[in-house]
């Protein structure tokens, strides 16, 4: 009864996490061969007249956060320029297609800028992505699924095990091949 638990998880669990084991395969190929370099290129999306009122006390991440609450924008996001100096920018981090919000905050002017879409950086940044030390549900949600995929792969790699062990037949070469790939393992460990 234990054996067919088991099995049934390992193979349901693998259905399961077909997307994020997909991301992280297909990722890890493009950042290990560096297929694409170079910077994105921004469209204007949207220019308009606004205006941000801040105190001089506040710091420039405070003013960049309200300002993407107001525009409906929340989210991962990267802070450049000064409040002293009159003008802010603010990268907005998206899974398709970031943004970038420019405000003129002396002539109260704001314009917004979105990224091309590439399926090289879409698979960098999903690769990438970690929350838990940003404020946003979405982020911490998307490190929380990353959780239970390391959890699942966990489970996967030692129900492999169980499965393996318990067909004595396949002791021998799955011995061999196991060997083989802790050998090649600890000498990459060993060598790099």
């Amino acid at each position: 009864m234990v054996s067919l638990v088991i099995r049934r998880t390992h193979m349901f669990l693998a259905l399961f996490l077909v997307p994020w084991v997909l991301v992280y395969a297909i990722s890890t190929i493009v950042m290990n061969h560096r297929a694409e370099r170079g910077r994105a290129e921004f469209t204007v999306v949207e220019e308009r007249p606004y205006s941000v009122e801040y105190s001089p006390d506040e710091e420039r991440n405070e003013v960049a956060s309200r300002i993407m609450a107001d525009l409906d924008l929340e989210g991962k996001h990267g802070v450049w320029g000064t409040l002293e100096d009159g003008s802010i920018g603010i990268h907005r981090h998206r899974a398709l297609k970031d943004l970038l919000v420019k405000i003129d905050l002396k002539e109260s002017e704001l314009v917004i800028e979105e990224s091309d879409f590439s399926i090289v950086r879409f698979l960098n940044n999903m690769h990438r992505r970690r929350g838990y030390n940003l404020d946003y549900f979405q982020d911490d949600a998307w490190s929380f699924s990353v959780d239970l995929f390391i959890i699942g792969m966990i489970f996967w790699a030692l129900s492999g095990l169980w499965m393996w062990w318990e067909l004595k037949v396949t002791r021998r070469w799955g011995s061999i091949v196991m060997g083989s790939g802790v050998a090649l393992f600890a000498l990459f460990l060993l060598t790099i």
